[in-house]
């Protein structure tokens, strides 16, 4: 036997019914003081060390994790050891 229910509500409704709280205002707070604070640092700093901030290793990480990709990949391919699949 298999019972299916449909209820249609919005998330307004639904959070009121299951009695959480209102957090609208809340998030609508953090949000603008997020939003503030990356603003200001954004204004603060020069787009060399905004890179440097975001990516500490830089182009040097990613030139690692790109080796490191194409290292497995050619040892996952056909090779000596592939032949006898």
């Amino acid at each position: 036997m298999k019972i299916s229910i449909d209820i249609d509500c919005s998330p307004e409704e639904a959070r009121r019914f299951l009695g959480l709280p209102d957090l609208t205002e809340a998030n609508a707070a953090l949000a603008a003081a997020l939003t503030e604070r990356v603003a200001e640092t954004v204004k603060a700093m020069d787009p060399e060390t905004f890179v440097k901030t975001w990516l500490p290793a830089g182009m040097k990480g990613l030139e690692e994790m790109q080796r490191a990709f194409w290292q497995s990949f050619a040892a996952s391919g056909p090779g000596e050891k592939g032949k006898g699949r």
